[in-house]
This record gives structure tokens, C-alpha cells and sequence, in this order.
């Protein structure tokens, strides 16, 4: 893989990706051929996604679309940047959200709409990310949000880094749960309801006494979506309000 190549492709706002040139006037553009492949993506997942069903979609030669994006590995770069842009995060100079934390839960809401939105971002390694506009957009407003809350500046890196690894595992942990739900056709609720059987017939009280005072508290009272959230939520404040000592000690 020619990652310049792919760089160039994901920055070409700055007038330096190359758009085909010989032959006929292109009909396509290179956005055209993204948003179809994130829209097949959505429907049957991204391993799914191929050049000729773009090129099918798009009424146009397979050979066609290699004169856009050199090859599969560099479309996915430009549909992952793609799809991370949607969160439309507020820039340097845009209004935001009053207070750092209302602008963490900005940042935290948007990210898990995208990776709800398209679950097939779950099997994109973050650990070596695309280093495109969508994602580079996202660190500058995380970095921004928190650095004037009186952190040192490596610690200010430490609480966004922090702040996004927290919000990227629960994002694919959510995007992993609507892939399943997506292509069984059956939600995680049913899926436990069909196993009722495990509850009455193989789990021990005596085992397992913690589990069974929260149990019977009602501390398992919320549906699985619903307590999907309120963990995320109760986890994202708890790490807020440790940065939050750290500033204030």
C-alpha cells in the first residue's frame, strides 16, 4: 500500500489528489464512489464490499474505479474518514457547548451515532488510525475541550487520550451489538429471553450472592439497551470527575 497515496486521496481538499485525466470527462467522483461504499458497507458490512459492486451500483466498469482510488485497502481509509466527518464537530472558532464536560458528552454522543450508524467501523483497527480530517477533527475539538481546565500539558494529552480510548471501546462495543442484531434478526433482548433456561435451571444463589442482592435490588431491572447506556454514561462521569479532583487538588 502507497500510503502517501492514500494520504493525498484523504486530504485532496488541499488540491493535491489527482482526479482522472485521460480519456472522457469523468462522470464520477471520487465522493460518489465513498458514499456508495459506505452504503453497502451499512447494509451488508464492509468484508462484503467489493470494487465491482460499487462500480454495479454506480453504473459504471469496475476498471473504472481504480482510476479514483488505487484499491480497496485505500477506499476503506477514505470510507472509515468519511464516516468519523458526520460527527460535525465544532471547529476552532465555532461555538460550542458551555463547560469542558458538556463539550466531552458533544463529543461522546457523536462518536457513538457513527459507530450506531455504521456498525461495520467495529473491525477498523484504531490502533493504527487513518490519519484523515475526519478523525484529526475529532482529537483537535477532544484536545481543545480540555486543554484550559488547568492540566499540565502531558497530562492534558493523558485525559484526551483517556477520554477517547473510554468513548472508541464503548462505541464498538455498540456497534458490535447492532452488527449481531443486524444480521440475525434478532435483538440482544430476545436473545437472553431465549435463555431464560440458564436463570432457572443452572444459576446458583449461593455462588454467586453479590449478583443476586443487585438482582433482587432491581439492579437488573433496565433492558439491555438501556442499561448499555447508563453504563456508558455512569463510566464516561466517573472518569470526568477524576480529571476533574485531579484539577481542583
Amino acid at each position: 500500500m502507497d500510503f502517501e497515496r492514500s494520504l493525498e486521496l484523504l486530504w485532496r481538499d488541499r488540491g493535491e489528489a489527482r482526479q482522472p485525466t485521460r480519456g472522457r470527462k469523468p462522470k464520477l467522483t471520487l465522493d460518489q464512489v465513498i458514499d456508495t461504499a459506505v452504503a453497502l458497507a451499512d447494509g451488508a458490512g464492509e468484508a462484503t464490499v467489493s470494487m465491482s459492486q460499487i462500480a454495479k451500483e454506480l453504473g459504471a466498469g469496475t476498471m473504472t474505479l481504480y482510476t479514483y482510488v488505487p484499491g480497496k485497502t485505500e477506499l476503506l481509509d477514505l470510507m472509515v474518514d468519511s464516516v468519523l466527518a458526520e460527527r460535525d464537530l465544532p471547529g476552532p472558532g465555532d461555538p460550542r457547548p458551555d463547560g469542558w464536560r458538556e463539550q466531552v458528552r458533544l463529543y461522546a454522543e457523536r462518536t457513538l451515532a457513527v459507530f450506531r450508524a455504521h456498525p461495520w467501523l467495529r473491525s477498523t483497527s484504531m490502533v493504527r488510525p487513518v490519519l484523515g480530517p475526519g478523525l484529526m477533527a475529532g482529537q483537535e475539538y477532544l484536545i481543545a475541550a480540555v486543554s484550559d481546565i488547568g492540566l499540565e500539558p502531558r497530562n492534558t494529552a493523558a485525559a484526551a487520550n483517556s477520554i477517547e480510548i473510554y468513548v472508541q471501546a464503548n462505541a464498538t462495543l455498540f456497534a458490535e451489538t447492532a452488527q449481531v442484531e443486524q444480521e440475525t434478526g434478532q435483538s440482544t433482548d430476545a436473545w437472553w429471553g431465549q435463555r431464560s433456561v440458564f436463570w432457572e435451571k443452572y444459576f446458583d444463589v449461593e455462588r454467586h450472592p453479590a449478583m443476586t442482592r443487585i438482582w433482587e435490588s432491581g439492579g437488573y431491572d433496565a433492558d439491555t439497551c438501556e442499561a448499555a447506556d447508563e453504563t456508558f454514561a455512569f463510566g464516561l462521569e466517573r472518569l470526568l470527575d477524576g480529571i476533574e479532583a485531579l484539577v481542583t487538588r
